[in-house]
């Protein structure tokens, strides 16, 4: 059966907490105003959009389950005190490798400070499995933005090795049952069928049983991106069945190579569609800063960032000026 061009289903869940009232924080300090004077504004630029209250609040409480999950993992490792969550982010994955956990790229945690001249800076970190976070706070310092990216990475990671984040029998069930809901697919062909939609996805998760969402994510991020960049398409045009594209991709590293390859695409679609690379840019820079100042995982909106960009760089000067 030809391979079917329908996205990937499946949706990674990532520990957030809920809404709720701070604890023990401090109320926002507002800037005082001359009343009835309109806001101050610096020529050229937009005027700030001031944070709502909700933001505010749900902000305040992301800290606070991030500090008191960094905390638990503190006294369960170096005693009572403060915890150095770079260094304990580190022990973590060493621990899994030391129990027989395979990481393609080794137990190594990547950091990745964003450009920047000025505060507040930015930091990405890739975890050993391929899951990749950021720091959720203004941070003053790049030391600082590094430790908040460490303490959601961590408190993630602490999450995804609860029994129930585990890929098991149970847990493809229950997957395969939600993406059946969610892309009206499923007939009992289809489900056990890996040249369909719905069956290349138990395919993938029957192929990574015991080990838990966050190791899983580099896969997961690779057939985002191919579906992202047209790859998959193609490759149904080729004939190529979905049992054949997950056999080739299924040990590949998302690496230098494969982003030069789909940064060559775009290249290729931006002249052929002037400016389709500055618009699918904004929309992919829109979707990472969403995702980390939640404190969500955001992988493949950064893998999305870092390809067009690679293609800005490679497009002739004045093209590459619009990006």
């Amino acid at each position: 059966m030809a391979y079917q061009g329908k996205g990937m289903p499946g949706h990674v869940h990532n520990y957030r907490p809920a809404q709720g009232p701070s604890i023990g924080q401090p109320p926002t300090q507002v800037p005082r105003t001359v009343p009835g004077a309109p806001p101050r504004t610096v020529p050229g630029q937009q005027p700030r959009s001031h944070p709502t209250q909700a933001d505010v609040r749900t902000k305040s409480v992301l800290k606070e389950a991030v500090d008191a999950v960094v905390n638990s993992f503190a006294k369960h490792t170096h005693g009572y005190g403060r915890v150095n969550v770079v260094e304990a982010l580190q022990e973590f994955w060493q621990m899994k490798s030391s129990r027989g956990a395979d990481f393609k790229n080794g137990a190594l945690v990547v950091y990745e400070s964003q450009p920047s001249a000025s505060p507040p800076y930015v930091c990405y970190v890739t975890l050993p499995g391929g899951s990749c976070f950021g720091s959720f706070q203004k941070c003053p310092t790049k030391a600082e933005a590094r430790r908040s990216a460490a303490k959601i990475a961590l408190m993630n990671s602490v999450f995804k090795e609860h029994p129930s984040r585990k890929i098991t029998d149970e847990f493809v069930e229950k997957a395969i049952g939600d993406a059946t809901k969610s892309f009206k697919q499923g007939a009992p062909g289809e489900i056990d069928n890996p040249n369909t939609g719905i069956g290349a996805f138990r395919f993938m998760l029957e192929s990574n049983k015991s080990k838990s969402m966050l190791e899983f994510q580099e896969l997961m991020t690779v057939f985002q991106l191919l579906h992202w960049n047209g790859s998959l398409k193609a490759m149904r045009e080729r004939s190529c069945t979905r049992q054949e594209v997950l056999a080739h991709y299924s040990n590949r590293t998302l690496d230098d190579d494969m982003r030069s390859q789909m940064a060559l695409d775009w290249i290729s679609r931006e002249q052929e569609t002037p400016s389709v690379i500055s618009r699918e840019l904004a929309m992919a820079e829109q979707e990472l800063e969403s995702c980390r100042a939640a404190g969500r995982e955001l992988r493949f909106p950064k893998e999305k960032k870092d390809i067009l960009m690679l293609a800005c760089s490679q497009l002739e000067p004045m093209t590459a000026s619009m990006c």
